[in-house]
């Protein structure tokens, strides 16, 4: 079954612990992960950030509801447990736990209203049994939007710019990434006119320990066949290269990413979207608008 959101997981999850007894976050979501009959690959699935583990942070999150609602307790650290409150709306037998049955509890009112939580569509939200999203997840999933839209305006700009402002973001965007030694050194590198499917010729490091062959295309929708990429690698093997990056601003074929993964020659494909996103996280051709830290809880703070 798909993961559940983590608002169906609440009622499973205060059953779970309705004898009483401490329990850890890692034995709940182990016995949630069997209870709602899981795969390992579904366990094992991350939120778009890869910084936990998507069912791990859909049930922390349950649990904080419950613990602001007061229906759970912790009374050392790590470990959780029932409430009187938890029992008593156990013996009600709701036919699930969500939002806005905690909004008759008036600790996780006060925990919405200070924590401003309670914009209108999330108001709304709370009116919707079957929200699934965390709010690391809401939030994630807006950064990622962004940046998609963003990607798709970073991607036109390029296509329809000159072909030196190509060659000039290839170029910066290399450098940022730590290639090619200085700017300098770069740019006469890659903007050298050559022959054989090779555009450009670009330090590994600042040392120039080793050397990367460049085939650049400025493609609109036309896919990379395996025709150019074994141009490329031909191009390689002619000036005994053993590493190329070839970048386009369209995408390459099926056929073409099977062929660089059976040769031995390295050649990383740049498609246009990577590009994009590249120079998204490189801050080539964007400007930052705002930072925000997201922070959790150091618990050492507090016991050292």
């Amino acid at each position: 079954m798909a993961i559940p959101g983590f608002q169906n997981i609440m009622l499973p999850l205060l059953q779970h612990v309705k004898n009483g007894e401490e329990y850890s976050l890692r034995s709940v979501v182990d016995s949630l992960a069997t209870y709602f009959k899981l795969t390992p690959e579904e366990e094992k699935q991350l939120l778009l950030s890869g910084t936990q583990p998507l069912f791990y942070n859909r049930v922390g999150w349950a649990r904080t509801y419950l613990y602001k609602a007061g229906l759970l307790k912790s009374e050392r650290r790590g470990y959780f447990s029932i409430t009187n409150e938890g029992l008593e709306l156990l013996k009600l037998n709701p036919p699930q736990i969500d939002a806005q049955l905690l909004g008759n509890y008036p600790e996780f009112t006060r925990f919405i209203s200070t924590t401003k939580l309670k914009t209108t569509k999330q108001k709304d939200d709370m009116q919707c049994d079957n929200q699934s999203q965390t709010p690391e997840e809401t939030l994630e999933n807006a950064y990622q939007n962004l940046n998609k839209e963003l990607a798709d305006e970073v991607l036109n700009q390029i296509k329809t710019g000159l072909p030196s402002l190509f060659e000039q973001i290839v170029i910066d965007l290399l450098v940022k990434m730590g290639y090619g030694g200085n700017r300098k050194d770069a740019g006469e590198a890659i903007g050298k006119p050559r022959d054989e499917g090779i555009d450009g010729i670009i330090k590994e490091d600042k040392l120039g320990l080793d050397t990367i062959y460049i085939q650049a295309k400025r493609w609109d929708n036309t896919k990379i066949g395996r025709s150019e990429i074994q141009k490329f690698a031909g191009a390689l093997q002619g000036q005994k290269a053993r590493k190329g990056i070839f970048i386009t601003t369209s995408s390459f074929s099926k056929e073409a990413q099977e062929y660089v993964s059976r040769i031995d020659t390295k050649i990383v494909l740049i498609d246009g979207e990577r590009l994009a996103e590249l120079m998204i996280e490189n801050n080539v051709g964007v400007n930052v608008l705002a930072n925000y830290e997201v922070k959790k809880i150091d618990y050492d703070y507090f016991t050292s």
